[in-house]
């Protein structure tokens, strides 16, 4: 007889899976640390010190043109005189959300291509594989970027385009998790007393699923975010004059940027760097979490 599926919805199972989680200190920090990304950038308009859009100016009323760091611009500005700590919150606003976005996108596309040709197999998983393999076997940074040359650049597309072109893994790993569910007994079980394909599908396999797919959706919101910053920074994701982080980063490709005038491009860069950071330290804490021998 197979096992029944471990059920996570307990009291005192989600207890120790919390007290696990918080045992991981990185991670532990990394899940603060994002929290308060995403509330800077809900208050993005309560928290920046200025518009912007708008060009900042001096006493004398001249426009500080990439003016460094001071006591009225924290940061300085940049090359067309805007606040760069302002544009930095608001950047964080958009950079978020395109990654939550993408992998939501995702997410789905590859949760339901997955479990639809793990649970029929045959033709449908022939077909569904085949054409998965033929995806996966372009470079995804250049796949997206070819695609991207031929659309005209904005928020919405940049989110559809990575989520659409970003479903691999997902799909890959909800098709595996499939297959090794839908012949325990409990599937079987629910299948005799009459449940339908799809109800067997999203509701007796999917949430046993979850777990993996929950550690690999949040590593795609760190993919999404650097394909935004690299899309964006080649001019083709995100246009100016809308703030964010891999757009600012387009200021820095000259020598002379980079090495007389950081405060272009450090804040973006350690932005990102710290995002990244965070959600791969909260990934590897999500895994531990729910890995069945750390119960």
């Amino acid at each position: 007889m197979s096992a029944a599926p471990i059920s996570t919805g307990h009291p005192h199972t989600s207890g120790r899976m919390f007290g696990r989680f918080t045992r991981h200190r990185l991670a532990f920090i990394s899940l603060l640390v994002l929290a308060l990304l995403v509330l800077v950038g809900l208050a993005a308009p309560l928290l920046a010190p200025y518009d912007p859009y708008n060009l900042a100016t001096s006493p004398s009323g001249n426009i500080l043109f990439a003016s460094p760091p001071s006591r009225e611009f924290w940061l300085g500005t940049d090359a067309l005189g805007r606040d760069v700590l302002s544009r930095l919150i608001f950047g964080t606003r958009v950079s978020l959300t395109i990654g939550i976005s993408a992998a939501a996108l995702a997410l789905v596309i590859g949760v339901v291509l997955g479990v639809i040709a793990g649970f029929r197999g045959h033709l449908t998983d022939t077909l569904l594989s085949r054409f998965t393999d033929a995806v996966a076997a372009f470079p995804s940074l250049f796949l997206i970027l070819t695609v991207s040359s031929f659309v005209k650049p904005s928020l919405i597309t940049t989110v559809a385009i990575i989520g659409l072109l970003s479903w691999v893994p997902t799909y890959r790993l909800m098709r595996g998790e499939t297959l090794k569910l839908r012949h325990l007994d409990y599937v079987e079980a629910a299948g005799a007393l009459g449940a339908g394909d799809p109800r067997l599908m999203f509701r007796h396999i999917l949430p046993n699923a979850a777990a993996p797919i929950i550690v690999q959706t949040t590593l795609g919101v760190a993919d999404a975010i650097l394909t935004e910053s690299a899309l964006s920074f080649l001019g083709l994701g995100v246009q100016q004059p809308v703030a964010s982080w891999g757009n600012m980063l387009a200021d820095a490709r000259t020598i002379t940027v980079l090495q007389s005038q950081p405060w272009l491009w450090l804040p973006p860069g350690l932005a990102i760097l710290v995002t990244l950071l965070a959600i791969n330290f909260l990934g590897d804490g999500l895994r531990d979490t729910f890995n069945p021998r750390e119960r």
